[in-house]
């Protein structure tokens, strides 16, 4: 065993012994894992906290949290997500569970729009997290299902990780782009199907019941007195509008694509959504926010531990990709020849084992190709191949310790990170993983 892959143990054991047995502060957790793993390093230790440290704080998905933090507190302060919850529960709350498949279906919209797992769990969750309690749900099961799916980021196409697979020489030799995109469109209507019947179980368990008709506005009453709430969508229609589709294309011929192409979701949707919110609450804004007393008590208690917990984890992430964590797995698992449907379980948990405490595209820059070259040489078609790797690494935002989703969702919701941790390996890693597998084992066909 590596000296990596031995600090990926010690670190999520501390994590979970912090959270579970000693039951102290995760912000706290946090720091303890990254100085441990950055003992690992030997002589470079403080050379690895150093670069952890400073390699986070330019961490794009560690902004987006605490903007998408700072939105939710004043679209909710603003009066505004009040009026989106009335509309949003006109049309779909005398259903049982309706906020909850209402943000699956936002989950799978937003993910064949931004393609990012942090980016659909923050804009998914917005405007459904506070509904989905009002309705009964408990705010750490709510939390564990912005998390899990904002999955569908990276299980949709387009998505940034379809196209570092498709980067590769020795794939995009073999299969087409469009072949790719119809494949991973399949592999996600199956991962949608299974949250849908999640729901619907995780509904009956929870006896969540619809609310009562009585007193509730028309759709139409809803829509007259509060349609200009709406209008905080978009913030994020526009940065996706110019990024993706044909208005892309359009701007390219004036000479743009360059600007367009800088332009980041994570990080403009936000920035829009905050400066919408400013523009339509601002008479209810300036009631609470010049008074300092009023946001201490209120927006303070959301960073006090998410901010902490993001920034040292992303730290510890950064030192992990340093001590060569990717290539120790691979090693790792060279040394086993297995039967195909345990190699392909085993390469299958290689790529979750490493999504985990990275990301996604890390993950495929990083191992990508051995992974594909791991399941074509047992027998997996290269197209069922890419869609299941593609699969496996989409379990990133539901991972825990380190995933950016899991604290979104949770200062969404205000609840314990930590609370979500065993159900989101129970409900989500375990069985997307299993979809995965039969994907590669020709199980669940991709119909190209």
């Amino acid at each position: 065993m590596g000296n990596a892959v031995g600090a990926l143990i010690v670190y999520i054991l501390l994590i979970v012994v912090w959270a579970v047995i000693v039951k102290r502060n995760m912000a706290e957790g946090m720091i303890l894992g990254f100085i441990v793993v950055a003992l690992f390093g030997g002589s470079r230790f403080f050379e690895l906290l150093a670069y952890g440290f400073l390699k986070a704080l330019s961490n794009e998905v560690l902004f987006a949290s605490l903007a998408f933090v700072l939105m939710s507190y004043l679209i909710k302060e603003s009066g505004l997500l009040n009026g989106i919850l009335i509309i949003f529960d006109s049309l779909l709350g005398n259903f049982r569970g309706g906020p909850a498949f209402v943000n699956i279906a936002l989950s799978a919209v937003l993910g064949m729009l931004s393609g990012s797992n942090s980016a659909n769990t923050a804009t998914s969750g917005t405007f459904t997290a506070q509904w989905m309690i009002r309705t009964g749900w408990k705010k750490e099961i709510v939390a564990t299902l912005l998390a899990g799916n904002g999955g569908l980021g990276a299980g949709f196409p387009p998505s940034a990780s379809m196209f570092i697979m498709l980067g590769f020489a020795q794939i995009n030799q073999l299969i087409t782009e469009g072949q790719l995109y119809i494949a991973l469109f399949v592999s996600g209507i199956y991962q949608v199907i299974y949250r849908l019947g999640l729901v619907a179980w995780l509904m009956r368990k929870e006896d969540i019941q619809a609310l009562p008709a009585e007193g509730k506005p028309s759709f139409r009453q809803a829509f007259a007195q509060n349609g200009r709430s709406l209008l905080v969508f978009l913030g994020a229609i526009i940065p996706i509008t110019l990024t993706i589709g044909p208005m892309r294309k359009v701007c390219a011929h004036f000479g743009m694509e360059e600007a367009l192409g800088a332009i980041s979701l994570l990080t403009w949707i936000p920035i829009l959504m905050i400066t919408i919110i400013f523009i339509l609450g601002h008479k209810e804004l300036k009631k609470n926010i010049p008074n300092k007393a009023y946001l201490v008590d209120t927006l303070f208690p959301h960073y006090k531990n998410i901010g902490g917990v993001l920034l040292f984890a992303f730290a510890a992430s950064e030192i992990f990709g340093e001590l060569g964590l990717a290539a120790e797995l691979v090693q790792l698992f060279d040394t086993m020849n297995f039967a195909k449907p345990i190699m392909v379980l085993l390469i299958g948990l290689l790529v979750v084992l490493v999504a985990g405490p990275l990301s996604s595209t890390a993950t495929l820059t990083s191992i990508g190709l051995i992974a594909f070259t791991g399941l074509t040489s047992v027998g997996v078609p290269p197209l069922a191949a890419v869609v299941s790797i593609l699969v496996f690494a989409s379990t990133e935002g539901a991972s825990p310790p380190a995933s950016g989703s899991i604290f979104i969702a949770a200062g969404l919701t205000d609840s314990r990170p930590e609370a979500t941790f065993y159900p989101l390996i129970k409900y989500f890693v375990v069985p997307i993983t299993l979809i995965g597998w039969l994907i590669a084992m020709g199980y669940l066909p991709l119909f190209v």
